[in-house]
């Protein structure tokens, strides 16, 4: 008998620490943690949040558009703005409010309004910007607030005592196309240069449809571990996201 509550305890103990083994994230319930009419929130793992906004647009009409946060130790780094200043103050007070942490940087990952539309709220909080040095060019060639500090291949910001990562791969939905990973949690952000499942090619005005599927690959082979992908538009998954932009953009 007593042999058997021995092997019955050891059962627990060793299920216990699996369950606190950090690949025990895909496990984690997504949850919507905060909603108003601009701004959704929605939690997709113990660190990461994805944050949606609006974009009302002529071809597509209102366009949920997504971001990234990233926290670790009451810090964070986030990956796009909401989609105008509004939303950007709901988002920054949420953040400062909820998560009592303290925004390091937000990075949009290319030039368009679903981006940086919101950046001259963070600015105006005195939030540093960073981005490609492509997106600085073209966002002052189109009269949009310009990030602060540009980059060229990769940027490395601390979040409390874990990274990002934010890397340019090549062309594809745009010319400034980033993407930005997570290493702590597996976790990327892959923007608008990333579609969702079924998704069509979407907004090419200012693509490079050639590169698109080869800048991806890059991608996939950087990062081969990655467990949540998040698209600029529509639902976060796993790295099917990836081989999907691959193949929709294949041109050979």
């Amino acid at each position: 008998m007593k042999i058997f509550i021995k092997n019955i305890f050891l059962f627990l103990f060793f299920a216990a620490i699996l369950n606190c083994n950090p690949q025990n994230a895909n496990n984690f319930k997504n949850k919507i943690v905060y909603q108003t009419d601009q701004l959704i929130i929605t939690q997709i793992s113990e660190n990461s949040f994805v944050h949606t906004s609006f974009l009302q647009t002529n071809d597509f009409g209102n366009v949920p558009c997504n971001g990234l946060i990233v926290r670790n130790n009451k810090e964070v780094v986030i990956y796009d703005t909401p989609t105008d200043d509004n939303g950007s103050e709901e988002l920054i007070k949420w953040i400062s409010e909820k998560l009592n942490a303290k925004i390091n940087a937000i990075i949009p990952t290319h030039f368009h309004k679903d981006c940086l539309g919101g950046l001259q709220a963070f600015h105006n909080h005195k939030i540093p910007s960073y981005a490609h040095i492509k997106t600085i060019e073209l966002a002052k060639e189109n009269n949009y607030t310009v990030p602060e500090k540009g980059f060229e291949n990769a940027l490395y910001l601390n979040v409390g005592n874990e990274k990002t990562i934010t890397k340019f791969f090549g062309e594809g939905h745009t010319k400034d196309d980033v993407v930005g990973y997570f290493p702590s949690e597996n976790i990327m952000f892959g923007g608008c240069l990333i579609k969702e499942l079924q998704a069509n090619k979407g907004y090419l005005g200012d693509s490079n449809v050639e590169a698109w599927s080869n800048t991806v690959l890059k991608v996939r082979n950087e990062y081969p571990n990655v467990k949540i992908v998040v698209p600029g538009h529509g639902k976060f998954g796993n790295k099917r996201l990836l081989d999907y932009t691959i193949k929709l953009f294949k041109t050979n």
